[in-house]
């Protein structure tokens, strides 16, 4: 399983206070309110978590502070990097819920045991998740609905998920 998550990717700097402009890549960008730390892989510089002074949102941007970061000097260099966080920060789940990152790489295969391929992407469409399954026989991609008509089991232990093959599913 997944033991860090990426939650947004700074965009830009917001004014000459140090305040960045993050891409948010969680379903609730609201959940920064409720973060007290990111982590944030600067590459040559390595490493570091910083502390969340304060959050604002504008538009499709989270606007974020961190603590001891004063000016667009010090944050300019983040730009395209991403803001990560721990499983032990993450949401709490519903029963039947996961997360996207931990479907990835899960065997595919239908009720009676044929492996049909590997979940390679989760798109979210709106209405449900769409899953994009890389067949394995090398045909390509195919696009499976995540609704409960079609998914029928999902096992991250066993890294398997068992799906109804639907009409025109795999045509």
């Amino acid at each position: 399983m997944t033991e860090v998550f990426q939650v947004g990717v700074i965009a830009s700097t917001h004014g000459i206070a140090g305040e960045v402009n993050v891409f948010p890549t969680t379903d609730d960008p609201q959940r920064f309110k409720k973060l007290k730390k990111v982590t944030l892989d600067t590459g040559k510089d390595g490493i570091k978590e910083l502390e969340i002074e304060h959050v604002k949102f504008f538009k499709k941007f989270v606007i974020v502070k961190f603590k001891g970061w004063d000016s667009i000097n010090d944050v300019e260099k983040f730009r395209g990097k991403e803001l990560t966080i721990t499983r032990d920060q993450a949401v709490s789940l519903a029963p039947g819920e996961y997360f996207a990152a931990d479907l990835i790489g899960l065997k595919i295969m239908d009720e009676d045991g044929k492996e049909l391929g590997t979940l390679k992407d989760v798109m979210n469409t709106g209405a449900n998740d769409v899953y994009e399954m890389a067949s394995a026989d090398g045909s390509g991609s195919v696009m499976i609905p995540a609704i409960k008509d079609c998914i029928l089991r999902i096992d991250l232990d066993a890294g398997v998920m068992i799906i109804h093959v639907m009409d025109g599913l795999l045509d």
